[in-house]
């Protein structure tokens, strides 16, 4: 990773090699194996982001930027169990933007929304729910354009038949499904903890492409997310989503914001090849792996819902592009599906955004979120007034 292309992210630079020798969270730019740090330039990387002139800065051998280390010693210093703090690790590389999701965007995952909404959360009930929905619908909806004059009269078909669901309405309907997923500062990154609320026990991971987005709307990068979801509390009720989707730690964005450039572009990102590999202390493992080709609408199709003249996002956003990945496979007793267990080790992965890897426990045993708005502003004013040297 980093070998080629521009990467740019966040990295926690402990006292002893800051240069203003307060520890925290600085502006990083990967290249060629190397990491850099960009700070003096760019406070946060929505403020990076949002510069259309970024690339004219990112210079080597500008005296304000800095070489931070090898960018193998940092990932392998940023997994949790043996992260050194005396020594720079990763954070999730976005700061200051809007954390927004898109649902219900592939057919798989969207079906898996109806079934578990059919069971009300009860993993027990989705195994035949599945099979009766998979006889009536089939593989209906894979050619469906969501919004098409098909749709709707597929849509009028399916409640004769009924089977509609709200989830049907914005997989196929025109607006999707935009939320929040988290807030500005609480995602975590490569090597973290994520976080399952201790009173589900039906959840799973849900490996997406998050696209990099300005202030005006322009994609201009992507990396990996996982979306981590509760499926027994929004099987339950659609009004729970909040408490399904936006728990501490259940949102992983990393390693890096790959930025679109002369070796990467929008086109890759549309054609990119993600992977999943659960692995648990119990000996289970699941492997599985799908194709952004597959999404129900387009990245900028997304985007233009997101973001229009009737809301807007100062700071840019990051935006989870929908989940391809509704894992199904037995993990204990037949016929009750994957839920997770502490411990898992989750690994996201596609060749031209790297691998993003964390580990399950419970919201309430990982770190608590405590570096928001507020103590962001205090550190950069506490950067700002400091002398260099």
């Amino acid at each position: 990773m980093a070998k080629e292309g521009t990467w740019i992210g966040r990295c926690y630079i402990p006292k002893k090699i800051a240069y203003n020798n307060i520890a925290g969270p600085h502006v990083i730019w990967a290249y060629k194996g190397m990491v850099y740090d960009v700070s003096r330039y760019y406070k946060s990387t929505s403020e990076l982001v949002n510069d259309g002139s970024y690339m004219k800065v990112l210079n080597t051998d500008d005296p304000n930027i800095s070489q931070v280390g090898n960018l193998e010693d940092i990932l392998d210093n940023s997994f949790y169990q043996n992260r050194d703090g005396n020594k720079p690790y990763l954070l999730a590389p976005n700061d200051t933007q809007a954390v927004k999701a898109c649902g219900v965007t592939f057919i798989k995952s969207l079906l898996e929304r109806v079934i578990e909404e059919k069971a009300k959360g009860d993993p027990r009930l989705a195994n035949q729910i599945r099979e009766e929905i998979t006889a009536t619908i089939g593989e209906g909806l894979n050619n469906v354009r969501p919004g098409s004059a098909h749709a709707m009269k597929l849509k009028e078909e399916l409640k004769k038949r009924g089977i509609w669901s709200q989830y049907l309405e914005v997989g196929i309907g025109p607006d999707a499904e935009v939320f929040t997923k988290s807030q500005p500062f609480s995602a975590v990154g490569y090597g973290a903890e994520v976080g399952i609320h201790h009173d589900s026990g039906w959840n799973n991971p849900e490996p997406e492409v998050v696209l990099v987005v300005t202030n005006k709307g322009e994609i201009v990068g992507a990396t990996l997310g996982n979306d981590v979801n509760l499926r027994d509390f929004e099987g339950r009720s659609a009004l729970l989503l909040g408490e399904a989707k936006d728990q501490n730690g259940s949102c992983a964005i990393g390693p890096l914001f790959r930025m679109l450039d002369e070796t990467f572009t929008l086109e890759d990102v549309k054609t990119s090849k993600v992977s999943l590999k659960i692995e648990g202390k119990d000996g289970f493992i699941l492997e599985d792996s799908s194709d952004m080709g597959e999404i129900s609408r387009s990245p900028e199709e997304l985007v233009a819902q997101v973001l229009s003249d009737n809301h807007q996002y100062p700071d840019g956003f990051v935006l989870f592009c929908g989940t391809m990945f509704a894992p199904t496979l037995d993990r204990d007793a037949e016929g009750m599906g994957f839920t997770h267990k502490l411990n898992d080790k989750v690994v996201i992965a596609s060749p031209k955004l790297g691998q993003l890897t964390n580990w399950v426990n419970m919201t309430n045993k990982i770190p608590r979120w405590e570096f928001g708005i507020n103590a962001f502003v205090d550190y950069t004013l506490r950067r700002m007034n400091t002398p260099v040297g």
